[in-house]
């Protein structure tokens, strides 16, 4: 019964578009229950709408997996879970939406960023790490200004189609390779450097080459 319960709520979820278009009536007349049949398995909406949103998680984790390639490069593979996340984006606009709007609490998504493709992620930064690819220190900083530029692509790709990208996988590529590398560059110059800084390092290790 809770399956049938959260595949009706993730179907309305995924085409209002809204859960404030969702209600508890609504799922109980799609799963064929009594309302209060519902509130055997979630104490409210909010918890429910919460569950749904875990099971998108759970399902990118599950994409990012499937791109994961044991056999390449920790920073290759980084580029590749980022370009993973953005194809699973775009295919699931509604649900990555869903997932990627403001709660108020935290739960069960919490719960799956800690587990599933954020813990994913957070490993290979990590390897980034040990291979000295990054300079080793805390991941995290790394994991959201990485997760940052996915996301930002990925909501781009999304809500502005018709923007000249070009081929869409090739840009989301530029943006994710960039900001793989960038974290290379920066360790080597110091994270406090300005613009102009990195512009005269980099002149200067052209004159090398």
């Amino acid at each position: 019964m809770r399956t049938e319960i959260l595949d009706a709520a993730r179907e309305l979820l995924a085409r209002t578009g809204h859960a404030d278009a969702v209600s508890i009536r609504e799922i109980s007349k799609r799963v064929g229950v009594s309302a209060p049949s519902i509130y055997r398995h979630f104490v409210d909406k909010d918890e429910l709408i919460e569950a749904v949103v875990a099971q998108v998680f759970e399902d990118l984790d599950a994409a990012i997996a499937a791109e994961t390639d044991l056999s390449v490069s920790p920073i290759t593979r980084l580029c590749d879970q980022g370009l993973a996340y953005v194809r699973f984006a775009r295919e699931h606009p509604e649900q990555y939406r869903l997932a990627t709007t403001p709660t108020t609490s935290g739960g069960a998504v919490d719960q799956v960023l800690g587990s599933g493709a954020f813990l994913r992620f957070s490993r290979t930064v990590q390897e980034c790490m040990d291979a000295g690819v990054f300079t080793q220190g805390d991941p995290m900083p790394v994991v959201l200004d990485l997760w940052a530029a996915a996301h930002g692509i990925a909501s781009l790709l999304i809500a502005k189609p018709f923007i000249p990208w070009g081929d869409t996988e090739a840009a989301a590529n530029r943006v994710l390779r960039a900001a793989c590398i960038g974290h290379v560059v920066v360790d080597m110059i110091g994270s406090d450097a300005a613009p102009d800084e990195a512009a005269v390092w980099l002149d200067e290790l052209r004159r090398t080459l």
